[in-house]
């Protein structure tokens, strides 16, 4: 770790975060506000396009093109479910404290469980640590199981109350990426090239799913008919501190007690520190769950970010 410390001061990262990561992000969330207010857009349509389309070409494309040795993918992988365990128990208790319900319960477990590995993850992920392909191998193997986990977990738990565990399957069972993983790594290990027209079409989808994800959600925010309610401002509140404070905290434990290296470490944590994902609000989208809260739950843990995600890398540098 010693590599990255000292490369950035605060106010160095902080204006990054917000110049090259919200700022972005939120200029093509309005685009998508603006244009669903002039067209009504069909925000079913877009979320097919998201699910079935660009999320797994985009998963293809970095599995596929990352080297990862075995030995970290088990590490890794180790780091993952214990860190999901502690999430979801921490989230049991906030369950029942609030007397959650139905398809609220659901969508305040994604909204924590679910964070924003890709295109947010990975770009904190090079400024923290100087483009290091070491830390970015370690970034892959979390958004390939944050990209797995709500296209099996995610989809049965926002339908589970109101449908059957066969509806529930045959919906997990029509899902690309649970396909792409297993043959992208099973071909990366083989050695197989891909033919020239093939691997320059992925490209093109990968290329297209950050700016439809986030156009999408601009969308489904200029769908609401307002803003928060005190309610759901306290619902909201929640979830966003339980993913910005309690989720590095919790990483930062489980590293702990697993003795992992400083390096490895520290991007694990960083990882953990982000936002929530853009998938909360594809499933709220696509399955017609508790859209506003899961919709506002990205916009605002998005925005308190820039201060929270600066304040991690800080304290992992000193």
């Amino acid at each position: 770790m010693a590599a990255w410390k000292g490369r950035l001061g605060t106010v160095d990262i902080l204006l990054h975060i917000l110049w090259n990561n919200v700022l972005p992000l939120s200029l093509v969330i309005g685009l998508g506000i603006v244009l669903h207010r002039i067209f009504s857009l069909d925000i079913r349509t877009l979320s097919k396009l998201n699910f079935y389309l660009f999320s797994p070409a985009i998963m293809f494309e970095l599995l596929y093109g990352t080297a990862i040795s075995m030995q970290m993918f088990g590490q890794v992988l180790l780091f993952f479910v214990l860190f999901m365990l502690l999430q979801y128990a921490v989230l049991e208790v906030v369950v029942r404290v609030r007397k959650y319900k139905g398809g609220m319960r659901a969508a305040m477990r994604n909204s924590v469980l679910f964070y924003n590995s890709a295109n947010y993850g990975i770009p904190i992920n090079q400024l923290a640590f100087a483009g290091n392909t070491y830390t970015l191998s370690v970034q892959i193997i979390i958004m390939m199981m944050q990209s797995l986990i709500p296209n099996t977990y995610g989809i049965y738990s926002v339908n589970a109350h109101k449908a059957d565990w066969r509806a529930i399957r045959k919906v997990i069972l029509s899902m690309p990426v649970i396909y792409v993983i297993p043959l992208a790594l099973l071909l990366r290990g083989l050695q197989v090239p891909l033919p020239g027209f093939v691997d320059i079409s992925v490209g093109y989808l990968s290329d297209a799913f950050i700016g439809m994800a986030l156009f999408t959600l601009g969308v489904q925010l200029g769908d609401m008919k307002g803003f928060l309610t005190r309610k759901l401002a306290a619902d909201v509140g929640i979830a966003t501190g339980l993913r910005l404070i309690a989720g590095p905290l919790l990483a930062w434990g489980v590293v702990t007690m697993m003795g992992i290296d400083e390096m490895m470490g520290a991007a694990l944590i960083v990882s953990s520190a982000v936002p929530t994902s853009l998938s909360s609000v594809l499933l709220a989208v696509e399955f017609d769950n508790e859209k506003d809260f899961a919709s506002q739950s990205v916009l605002v843990s998005t925005a308190l970010s820039i201060v929270t995600v600066t304040a991690v890398i800080y304290l992992l540098r000193i």
